[in-house]
């Protein structure tokens, strides 16, 4: 378990007092899947199911307007939003999924005409990964480990 304690000081020249509090952070509250969650809002669920189940997610729970997916034990949830707006023209950032087989998310990429962000590329951070963009303005990294494909 990770504890940390911190100070604020609040309004400096005008109060001058401290609060401190005693926060414990990471204490296995509930399974690493669940803890760390992104909510999509999409403008069309039909469009975005199909875009991640190409790309091996599966449906964990499908209500309509909201849908649970998951990759191995992490999850993603999808809702739909009526109004919202069209994906900027840049993705707002990236969802990193990691597999051991990079270049054959590469080739299924190509093959399913992906937009693609970043071509695929050996990194100085240890990873072979490329980036495409996803239809609601967040895009997929997939990654392989480096020296995992070193082994082989």
């Amino acid at each position: 378990m990770l504890y940390t304690q911190f100070s604020w000081l609040l309004a400096p020249g005008f109060f001058d007092f401290r609060l401190n509090y005693e926060v414990n952070f990471m204490d296995g509250y509930v399974d690493s899947g669940e803890q760390l969650v992104v909510a999509i809002y999409v403008r069309d669920m039909k469009e975005s199911r199909e875009f991640y189940l190409s790309y091996g997610f599966e449906v964990v729970r499908d209500e309509g307007t909201f849908m649970e997916l998951r990759w191995e034990e992490a999850r993603l949830f999808l809702s739909e939003v009526p109004g919202t707006p069209p994906p900027p023209p840049s993705p707002i950032g990236n969802m990193r999924v990691m597999v051991p087989n990079v270049d054959e998310y590469w080739a299924l990429a190509n093959k399913m005409g992906a937009k693609i962000l970043s071509h695929i590329e050996d990194q100085y951070y240890g990873l072979r990964d490329f980036i495409i963009a996803g239809p609601d303005g967040l895009a997929l990294r997939f990654a392989t480990w480096l020296k995992d494909l070193e082994k082989r």
